[in-house]
């Protein structure tokens, strides 16, 4: 019982300051580059910075030590994007551009908003092909119209946020049936992907989705690592590839789109990008 008390008490530890991860990232990536290159097969996985440091900052966050080699958890992960998203700079332009690919959506879809609410699409299916089109949608988040001020609003504390994903109030028709009563993980999860939320607010949806269940890391693939979500509506398993140093989700397989929508893709996952530029829609 004392063990399990103890392990308890380094559980409930608060999390490392972002200082103290970036200190122990900088000594472990120093170890790495000292050591000996070797030639590694390039059908052997390699143990990648991001793996390691994941591996440094999770020892940090819960104070337990892991077995040498042994993959960070899927807690662990979402954890040190969180730290990155808190330390990474939000970014500027005149656009929020997001695009998506996977083979099961044909052509590339891409959409531009600008602050003001003003906003481009191309490559959805009742577009000609090819072709940059206004587009009248908002900004959507658990089925309300958002604006870019609305998501700055956002409380940067996990459970603040939350509480505050909570008491929105959308279009049931625009929700999932877990949104409508209040499970917020496709919320959160929305917020991470494809919403122009900053740099703080993500870390808090990183750390809030951390702490939820049945939360499982594949491991290493391209783009990031791998992580499996129960569906909270019952459905298949929600897939999700994290670049725990940028922070960023780089593909899935079932994404909530801007703008409201839903893409699921039952084999292929789905490749996403979102960040800030000058260049107009084209």
């Amino acid at each position: 019982m004392d063990d399990l008390n103890a392990l308890a008490n380094l559980l409930t530890k608060p999390e490392p300051s972002t200082e103290a991860i970036s200190r122990s990232r900088g000594r472990l990536q120093d170890r790495m580059r000292g050591r000996a290159r070797r030639r590694i097969g390039w059908l052997m996985p390699a143990l990648s910075l991001a793996t390691a440091a994941a591996a440094a900052v999770a020892v940090l966050a819960t104070g337990v030590t892991a077995p040498a080699g042994a993959p960070a958890s899927g807690k662990e992960i979402l954890l040190m994007a969180a730290a990155s998203a808190e330390r990474t700079p939000q970014g500027s332009g005149t656009y929020w551009h997001v695009k998506r690919e996977s083979p099961n959506l044909g052509e590339e879809m891409e959409s531009w908003t600008t602050r003001d609410g003003r906003r481009w699409t191309k490559g959805e299916p009742s577009h000609p092909p090819g072709v940059v089109v206004p587009d009248l949608h908002s900004l959507m988040l658990k089925g309300a119209k958002v604006g870019f001020e609305d998501l700055e609003r956002l409380p940067t504390d996990p459970e603040a946020l939350k509480a505050r994903i909570a008491e929105l109030r959308g279009r049931d028709s625009d929700m999932a049936a877990s949104e409508q009563r209040g499970d917020p993980t496709l919320t959160l999860l929305a917020l991470i992907s494809e919403l122009p939320a900053p740099s703080e607010v993500r870390s808090a949806a990183f750390r809030a989705l951390a702490a939820m269940p049945g939360i499982e890391s594949v491991g290493a693939v391209a783009g990031g690592q791998e992580l499996r979500f129960p569906n909270p509506d019952g459905g298949p398993e929600i897939k999700l590839v994290v670049d725990p140093e940028t922070a960023q989700v780089t593909r899935t397989n079932y994404l909530q789109t801007n703008d409201g929508g839903l893409i699921w893709s039952g084999r292929e996952f789905i490749s996403v990008t979102a960040d800030w530029t000058d260049q107009r829609p084209h």
